[in-house]
């Protein structure tokens, strides 16, 4: 099995889920926003919330994904920022405790966290202080930590920092890894389109993307977007939530469904099916079937509160690999 590297902001997931959606307005949190906040204003939101049940565990958009793949079996790794203390630890053994092997940055800052609050409705609102993981720069990739990989993962929120993509993807590049990258969230690809661009064109292999996120990168609705996104790489993924996914090569084109679910919580929905498409295609198997592997690992996770599958799912799921597991087409 090829190994897979990824790199994102190292942050802790804080989820708590709501009664209703009033607490939302009383926190001015805009329901279904990600707002950056100040470690002042996460702890507000904490001490506010301090009755309510919790769970956390470790994530980030990337390390969701690599979580996912080590959790099917594939031999992974990971690179991020995180404080020395107690939630920097514990973001440390969760990805070890799944077998990832971490490539960490320590820093005097305290370990980032994404407080996600989840209503009756399964809408994520998110209060995140990135912490200690802002300071991932390009400075800190070495030509080492991409040796013996065959893949390397990017989640879209670093793209701000232009100097670290540039950084990670020609270390990728000189180590001849395929990159995969996660557009991750609209309004920072507003914010960097001409940049990421190039970096597509340029170094991109495979594109994963959501109806808002395509649009945002082509001015197109998904199919035409898709199209315009394999014009700069090898596969294109535009993720069309309810509705499945659209995957797309120079030669090929597949419409995947989606698995009927009980939603719980839709955090992590797009990362482990990115998980799942890269373990297929990691695994070689074919187009549809690496985007049946994305949804069905996509379906399942929206069952559970957070990024996390219990154990016994996980079970489960691998027990499906060595089945013909089949998800109808749109």
């Amino acid at each position: 099995m090829k190994k897979i590297l990824g790199m994102g902001n190292a942050l802790v997931d804080v989820m708590i889920p709501l009664e209703s959606d009033g607490i939302l307005e009383i926190l001015d949190l805009p329901k279904g926003s990600m707002q950056l906040v100040d470690k002042e204003r996460s702890n507000a939101v904490l001490t506010a919330l301090k009755d309510y049940k919790k769970s956390q565990s470790a994530g980030g958009s990337a390390a969701n994904t690599i979580h996912g793949l080590a959790m099917l079996g594939a031999q992974t790794g990971y690179i991020g920022v995180i404080g020395e203390d107690e939630l920097g630890g514990f973001f440390v053994r969760d990805l070890i405790q799944a077998g990832v092997e971490p490539h960490m940055i320590h820093s005097r800052q305290e370990t980032g966290r994404a407080i996600a609050l989840v209503t009756p409705d399964s809408e994520r609102t998110f209060a995140t202080f990135l912490g200690a993981a802002i300071e991932l720069s390009a400075e800190n990739l070495r030509p080492d930590m991409f040796k013996g990989y065959s893949y390397f993962h990017i989640e879209g929120y670093l793209v701000q920092n232009h100097e670290l993509i540039r950084r990670a993807v020609a270390l990728a590049k000189e180590n001849g890894l395929i990159v995969s990258l996660d557009l991750a969230s609209y309004n920072v690809v507003e914010a960097n389109k001409e940049f990421l661009q190039q970096i597509i064109s340029e170094y991109v292999d495979i594109l994963f993307a959501n109806e808002e996120e395509a649009k945002a990168l082509t001015g197109y609705e998904p199919e035409n977007a898709l199209t315009e996104i394999g014009k700069f790489v090898e596969i294109a993924v535009v993720k069309t939530g309810g509705k499945g996914s659209l995957v797309k090569t120079i030669s090929e084109y597949c419409e995947i469904g989606v698995i009927p679910v009980s939603p719980i919580d839709t955090t992590g929905a797009g990362d482990l099916y990115a998980s799942g498409f890269l373990y297929g295609h990691a695994s070689g198997l074919s187009l549809q079937k690496c985007g049946e592997l994305g949804a069905l690992l996509a379906g399942n996770v929206i069952e559970f509160m957070g990024s996390k599958m219990s154990p016994e799912r996980w079970t489960y799921l691998k027990g499906l690999l060595n089945s013909s597991f089949l998800i109808p087409h749109s």
